[in-house]
């Protein structure tokens, strides 16, 4: 019997599994992880039943729009960590970076030919559905996808929730049975498989495995690859041993200050977790898990009202509650319409009413215009603007605070509502280490009207979008040092 629940599997080809296949194949290409993962889960679970070997493929392509020194270090250093810890498992890991647009598929479909079943991760954004679908297409053997994103399964809401609290009380309703059936801390842990052997020499030769100094992200390594060079990698390292170090951090000594000073940019106390988050490099299972035994809790404290309300429900401290909070609530929201809407991360998604009255004002003079490189630079008249920007391009990073100010002015300093969007997705996703994920595109299109409603008075520009300034911003929360530290030029606009 399986203890992958159902309802976070689904079969991508109608094929059969091949119980003469060589090995099950788990293609690693959304959950990053070893521990605390469905979908390895599944993976052993199915190569126990078949009595195989196991292979863990772990693919990074170099052939998407935004991949850069920055994101593929950070990932390099998380398949590091999934070599290190794979080692001497009863598995065969093998990372592959595909130079080439096609190789990606191409392995995929290369090891498929012999397995017994492909399991990978059910993920609704960024490259990897679109691969998954095309080798699915392809192989004879089942293809399985396994839903590790959070802790509620994505299908298990079949609407797509128009605002966090309509969601947050479908949550209430809905989590407490799914909280039961979580993944496995360690799936490999005393297991016996069949030893798999080494990949066939046609197959290693033509797709090689990641030497030692790729998966360092060694800078000559990375400067060999057909990659942006000008986004230069951060200080923050990848994989799942800095994820857990950041979790362990942000609980000690951060937790206590969440409610009071998590918008405050001048003090660090938000988790730092969502790009290990977007990589799969740590699940919201095993964070749900340390948070919790921090606040000694346990499932009978759970409150058995569904009010919507952002606190009370867990019932955990204030500051715990505000920040599972942003972890479930507005963290899966995002999932939530993902899986749903091929087109979540663009304009057309917005509701009706942000796109009737952000296009009544389209035509509105604005203040000022800067273009897309004066925008990346820096180069406004807004210092406050200018330094969450820089905290951007330098570190990866947009403070949560700051980044709805930073939205907000970029719709009132570009031509179109619609430009205003294509400039915000485009530097999120060349310089965050979170881009291209279904959270970060929510915190983007809240800026335009997403899980929000609408607002009075009508204003240029924003018509009845909620609306933000920087003299604002400056009034409610400190922001000298800030702006200090991130210092860049000015156009004296």
């Amino acid at each position: 019997m399986s203890d992958t629940p159902a309802i976070r599997t689904r079969s991508a080809n109608e094929a059969p599994i091949r119980p003469g296949g060589d090995y099950l194949l788990y293609w690693m290409a959304a959950a990053r992880r070893p521990r605390w993962n469905f979908a390895l889960q599944r993976a052993v679970e199915r190569a126990q039943e078949l009595g195989k070997p196991l292979i863990v493929l772990e693919t990074l392509a170099c052939s998407r729009r935004w991949d850069s020194d920055r994101l593929h270090r950070f990932v390099l250093e998380g398949m590091a960590d999934n070599s290190r810890s794979l080692e001497g498992r009863p598995v065969l890991y093998y990372p592959h970076v595909a130079r080439k647009a096609e190789d990606t598929a191409a392995l995929g479909r290369a090891l498929g030919e012999s397995a017994c079943v492909i399991v990978s991760d059910d993920f609704p954004a960024h490259e990897v559905p679109g691969v998954v679908a095309k080798v699915a297409g392809e192989v004879e053997a089942m293809v399985e996808l396994v839903d590790s994103n959070g802790l509620l399964p994505m299908r298990a809401a079949e609407k797509v929730f128009p605002t966090a609290y309509s969601f947050r009380r479908f949550l209430q309703s809905e989590l407490r049975q799914h909280l039961e059936s979580r993944p496995k801390r360690d799936p490999l842990a005393r297991i016996s498989l069949p030893q798999p052997r080494p990949l066939p020499k046609r197959i290693a030769e033509r797709w090689p495995r990641a030497d030692d100094a790729l998966l360092r992200g060694d800078a000559g390594a990375l400067a060999k690859l057909p990659i942006d060079h000008s986004v230069p990698p951060v200080e923050t390292r990848g994989g799942a041993r800095a994820a857990t170090t950041a979790l362990r951090t942000f609980l000690r000594q951060r937790l206590s200050r969440y409610t009071d000073e998590r918008n405050e940019p001048e003090q660090e106390v938000t988790s730092g977790l969502s790009p290990y988050l977007h990589y799969g490099h740590i699940s919201a299972h095993q964070v749900l898990a340390e948070l919790m035994k921090a606040e000694g809790w346990s499932e009978n404290d759970l409150s058995h009202k569904a009010t919507g309300s952002r606190s009370g429900w867990w019932g955990v401290s204030e500051p715990a509650e505000a920040f599972l909070d942003q972890l479930v609530t507005w963290r899966e929201l995002g999932f939530n319409m993902a899986w749903q809407q091929e087109n979540h991360g663009r304009y057309e998604s917005l509701p009706r009413w942000a796109k009737e009255t952000l296009a009544d004002h389209a035509g509105d003079m604005r203040p000022r215009v800067y273009s897309f490189a004066q925008l990346e630079a820096g180069e406004t008249y807004d210092a406050l603007w200018n330094a969450a920007q820089m905290q951007l391009v330098r570190e990866g990073r947009l403070h949560n605070y700051l980044r709805m100010l930073w939205g907000k002015k970029i719709l009132e300093w570009t031509p179109t509502p619609e430009e205003a969007a294509e400039v915000m997705v485009a530097l999120n996703d060349r310089y965050a280490l979170d881009g291209q994920d279904p959270n970060s595109y929510s915190g983007i299109f809240w800026v335009l009207g997403r899980y929000d409603r609408p607002w009075g008075p009508e204003r240029p520009i924003f018509g009845k979008v909620r609306y933000m300034s920087s003299e604002n911003t400056a009034r409610k929360i400190r922001v000298r040092n800030f702006i200090r530290n991130y210092e860049a030029r000015q156009d004296g606009g």
